[in-house]
């Protein structure tokens, strides 16, 4: 007779050794064609353009009686030049290249699809330098069916081909403390948890950290796989693509650590520091996390280039500070009558602000409130329903029409267009004691809108000043026309979408 024997289960795995099998590779015969943020944004960017200038030439030849020749687009470059230019306005309206709102299909698909329709409308409408297509009824509907329905499906395409394993870059982040960790909540979620950047197209694999209490534990439910002496081992056994310092508040690197990312970056590997690649993926500055490091927070341009766009984005100012008051002038009347009708007082107020250089300006609006609305309360941030806000104000202020006024303060050069938005004094002098960095918004001109205004609800509390303060140190870092026009495009948006408060 056989002897039984019994069977023991085998030990239930941790949640580190778990972690580690999550995040493992996969099969080395799957090919990985990892792109980066920029990769992916010129990607989405090309295809568009050329589907778009498609959709028109095949028209152009097959209903217009165009020759099939590249004759056609030489004598005619300004069609192909006017309908890129308006599918540029457009998606920038749509916020057609955020990645992660393109990671979604649907979505993905719905705003380049609104924007290819609205882009394709506005072409057919604009005379004399557009080809006819309205001729033919039947011409501009496939004008619009078609660039609209290729646009849209390969918007949704990217989004379900790109999501998979094989298009993620595999990251490493050195340094698993608190900037390491913000990282991760930023990296690591998936789009079911509802992180808004799962589409970046990143893995979060795991840490490196020198602290033998991290070791075979998880941060923010990713493995500490190991420490300096195992980083070139754990490149090549988890097929490593970027590595990410997340080593801020050292004084300096140690020098074998140093040492062992020199020998990855010449093995072909990327290098990035944790706050750069946080800047790209949110849109913010970490000024938690810089230290005493000013680069991170001041702009890298040189004083020549720096000069030239700052007398460039004057004249632009002075340029919407006119047409501004036109529209001031002819928009007052009407609330004047509003406001004699439900709140009786003054047409506008004034307000003392903070400006460019730390000096003071007085600010002009609509006014929004009852009369003497601080008499007794002084300076506070208005809440949610405040009961001060007039029903005209509050109008006003959910299509941001209260600002009008301030086109006055931008004519006389002491606000810009766009810019941080000026704080009161009173404000100021709490913030600047307890939000590192806060003066550094005080090293270009406030304006009416804002890149914080349009990423960011109305705040009313030192925790939303902070956040704001990272959009504000972002748009000063990297000014650009691109950055601005987004703005611009954003606010309009906002305006319509009657976000204002």
């Amino acid at each position: 007779m056989e002897s039984s024997r019994s069977v023991l289960p085998s030990p239930a795995k941790s949640a580190w050794q778990q972690g580690v099998d999550a995040v493992r590779p996969g099969s080395p015969a799957l090919p990985r064609f990892g792109m980066a943020i920029s990769e992916r944004r010129v990607l989405l960017a090309l295809v568009d353009l050329v589907l778009l200038n498609l959709g028109l030439l095949a028209i152009l030849v097959l209903r217009g009686g165009f020759p099939l020749s590249w004759l056609t687009v030489r004598q005619n470059p300004h069609y192909l030049l006017l309908l890129s230019a308006l599918w540029v306005l457009w998606t920038l309206f749509f916020d057609c290249y955020d990645l992660q709102r393109s990671a979604a299909a649907g979505h993905s698909a719905w705003s380049a699809g609104s924007a290819a329709l609205l882009t394709t409308i506005c072409y057919l409408v604009i005379p004399y330098i557009t080809p006819d297509l309205l001729a033919s009824r039947l011409s501009a509907l496939l004008f619009v069916v078609t660039v609209t329905g290729s646009i849209g499906l390969w918007r949704a395409t990217y989004a379900t081909i790109l999501s998979q394993p094989s298009f993620q870059q595999r990251i490493l982040i050195v340094g698993a403390g608190e900037s390491g960790r913000e990282m991760a909540q930023v990296l690591a979620a998936t789009p079911q948890l509802g992180n808004p950047y799962a589409g970046s197209g990143y893995r979060l694999v795991g840490f490196v950290d020198d602290d033998p209490d991290k070791l075979e534990t998880l941060v923010e439910g990713v493995p500490v796989l190991g420490n300096r002496y195992q980083l070139l081992r754990l490149v090549k056994a988890y097929d490593i693509d970027l590595i990410v310092v997340a080593v801020t508040y050292s004084p300096q690197i140690h020098p074998e650590l140093f040492q062992f990312l020199l020998d990855c970056r010449e093995q072909g590997l990327s290098l990035e520091s944790m706050t750069s690649l946080y800047e790209r993926l949110t849109g913010k500055v970490s000024v938690q996390h810089a230290g005493r490091n000013l680069g991170v927070v001041v702009p890298q341009a040189d004083a020549p280039t720096r000069h030239l766009s700052s007398a460039a984005k004057r004249l632009v100012d002075l340029a919407a500070g006119l047409l501004g008051l036109v529209v001031l002038a002819l928009f007052s009347p009407c609330v004047a009558l509003a406001n004699s009708i439900f709140s009786p007082g003054p047409l506008f107020y004034r307000q003392e602000r903070v400006g460019k250089g730390g000096r003071t300006f007085w600010v002009y609006k609509f006014r929004s409130m009852v009369p003497a609305a601080e008499r007794e309360c002084g300076a506070v941030w208005a809440a949610k329903d405040d009961c001060r806000i007039t029903p005209v104000g509050r109008i006003l202020r959910k299509t941001r029409l209260d600002e009008l006024p301030q086109f006055w303060n931008v004519l006389k050069g002491e606000m810009s267009l766009i810019g941080p938005r000026p704080e009161r004094p009173e404000f100021v002098a709490n913030l600047m004691r307890v939000v590192p960095f806060y003066q550094a918004r005080h090293a270009v001109r406030p304006g009416i809108t804002g890149w914080a205004q349009v990423r960011y609800p109305y705040g009313s509390s030192v925790e939303d000043a902070l956040v704001k303060l990272q959009y504000d140190l972002y748009y000063i870092k990297r000014q650009s026309l691109y950055l601005e026009l987004s703005i611009v495009a954003k606010t309009v948006r906002v305006i319509l979408g009657l976000q204002g408060r």
